[in-house]
């Protein structure tokens, strides 16, 4: 077949085949015909016109079925593939606070109900009495500093609330006007609070420290002052920051290699406020100089603990007497050193480290609890011996609280006398403590039953709040216009004096300035109460943190 084929091909005349094959491109043949054409072509001559149309046909078919065919194969391909879903890590922020022995006997009161609460304008002056603005050149003097409640220069020297668990995470701006609104703070009590920062800014000497006397004493109040508003050495704090730079920097210089501070008292007040100071602003700043002088100090007000836990003057171990005033400090310097997990250990002779901080933290329960007025006619006691002079109820109150203790039966029954007590310039010698009539410390005592009353919450809270917040902000004594902020606006600063003479030492030798730099301080911490520290009833949120760990345990610190 092939060989005739062949033969009429060579014998066909040349223009008649190339006629021929060209016109059988226009022939319309099925499917299977130009299929069956193809496969015969291939097997023609290469310059043959079947072998071309064979060629032609094959590269048109080859394009449709690489269309199909290659989409498919990676079609299968992919389903092949075995398919995983990954799931993404699930994170929580979770805050780790210290942990207390607290025996609860009870369960704790509710915390207040929310209020209402206006956006914070610290523009606003509040109602302004007339005054003299009092003639600040002191007189100095060298008898020994020793508060004690009996002199009220002695006990109303220093104060600030103790570090709890997520305390400082209310000191933001933010959730500072936050912590006013659920716990009845107001936009002129801020307003306040922001004069009486401005006029001990006003106050501080050139070196750093506060005062004209006793200025470890002042220089630690005045900066847990600042601390309680949240304001540290931070470029973020534009006032305030370099005020409490130089505040920090000056006690940090000033401790001694053995952990006594440069300047104290006869008695060491002194020692335990800036320790208490060094404490809490190594808490906030993490700055390692700080931490280093705050260990020193805690470790010489630790050395000075009685065996039952109390505290005397001097800061003699081997004293029978149990001062609640000085063991109230000395107590919360020791919380605060606690809570910022200050290394204090003393090595045992067969090598064995002993955590001493914490040994002084658990003693101190004891050393407080002795002061406490057993029976109906309840409160704490001056010392275990003296306790028909009860002013001091509210420090051993607020102390068992800040030690996890709010809820033994000494501080219930407290509880109850303190409802008898009042708060009113005007009528201040009028409280149930106040047996003779010539009770020389208010705001040293109000202090601490504004911070107890805060921690117990509920009606009581409710009922003193709407009392002392108004006679703070009323009674303050206020300078229109005395000090440019950094945008260079006049701001007006403020200050408060004692209405007792015998707590302000008006009266017996002179004024001085650290005596108003005392009111001032012990009058704005009350009114930063809302947002120093959450109160003892609540259970601490979990906030945007920054974590400090420790190998044994770690608590969260909000900045």
């Amino acid at each position: 077949m092939y060989e005739e084929d062949n033969q009429q091909y060579n014998a066909e005349p040349e223009h008649d085949r190339a006629y021929n094959e060209m016109m059988k491109l226009f022939e319309n043949e099925g499917f299977f015909s130009r299929m069956k054409r193809m496969a015969n072509g291939l097997g023609q001559p290469k310059d043959s016109g079947e072998y071309k149309f064979a060629k032609l046909q094959l590269q048109r078919l080859s394009g449709p079925f690489l269309a199909v065919v290659l989409p498919l194969i990676g079609v299968l391909f992919l389903l092949s593939l075995e398919t995983k879903q990954v799931e993404k890590p699930k994170t929580q922020a979770v805050e780790i606070v210290e942990m207390t022995d607290m025996e609860i006997e009870e369960e704790p009161p509710p915390p207040p109900e929310p209020v209402e609460f206006e956006p914070i304008d610290t523009d606003f002056d509040g109602p302004v009495s007339d005054f003299n603005t009092p003639d600040m050149t002191s007189v100095v003097s060298d008898a020994p500093y020793s508060p004690k409640p009996a002199e009220a220069n002695t006990v109303a020297i220093v104060s600030s609330p103790i570090m709890m668990p997520g305390i400082v995470g209310s000191r933001s701006p933010g959730q500072r006007g936050s912590a006013l609104g659920r716990f009845g703070g107001s936009a002129a009590g801020e307003a306040t609070v922001m004069r009486a920062l401005r006029w001990l800014k006003s106050k501080q000497n050139e070196n750093g420290s506060w005062g004209d006397q006793h200025q470890t004493a002042m220089t630690g109040l005045a900066i847990l002052t600042y601390l309680a508003h949240g304001e540290t050495p931070s470029l973020e704090c534009e006032e305030f920051g370099e005020t409490v730079q130089k505040g920090i920097k000056w006690l940090t210089d000033n401790v001694k290699e053995n952990g006594v501070f440069k300047q104290v008292d006869h008695n060491l007040y002194a020692q335990l406020i800036g320790a208490y100071a060094l404490s809490e602003s190594y808490a906030m700043t993490r700055v390692p100089a700080v931490k280093d002088a705050a260990e020193k100090a805690i470790r010489k007000v630790i050395s000075g603990q009685q065996e039952g836990g109390g505290f005397d003057y001097k800061l003699d171990p081997n004293s029978e007497r149990n001062d609640l005033s000085y063991s109230g400090w000395a107590t919360q310097a020791i919380k605060a050193a606690h809570l910022a997990q200050l290394d204090i250990k003393k090595t045992l002779p067969d090598g064995t480290e002993v955590d001493i901080l914490h040994e002084a933290y658990e003693k101190c329960k004891n050393g407080i609890r002795a002061n406490a007025v057993s029976g109906g006619d309840s409160g704490f006691g001056y010392t275990p011996d003296s306790k028909s002079h009860r002013g001091l109820t509210g420090v051993g109150v607020l102390c068992l609280q800040l030690l996890g203790d709010g809820n033994c039966s000494e501080v219930k029954n407290a509880l109850g006398f303190l409802d008898a007590c009042t708060f009113s310039f005007d009528d201040w010698s009028n409280q149930p403590y106040n047996n003779k009539g010539d009770n020389p410390s208010p705001i040293y005592y109000w202090y601490y039953i504004t911070q107890a009353k805060f921690h117990t919450g509920g009606d009581r809270w409710k009922r003193w709040n709407a009392i002392f917040q108004k006679e703070l902000i009323t009674k303050q004594n206020v300078i229109k216009e005395a000090i440019a902020d950094p945008t260079g606006k006049m701001r007006d600063i403020g200050y408060w004096q004692s209405p007792s003479q015998g707590e302000s030492f008006r009266g017996g030798g002179g004024d001085a300035l650290w005596k108003d730099i005392m009111d001032t301080c012990l009058c704005t911490l009350q009114l930063e109460v809302y947002y120093r520290y959450l109160p003892s009833f609540q259970t601490p949120t979990v906030t945007d943190s920054t974590v400090v760990e420790d190998d044994e345990d770690e608590i969260t610190i909000s900045f």
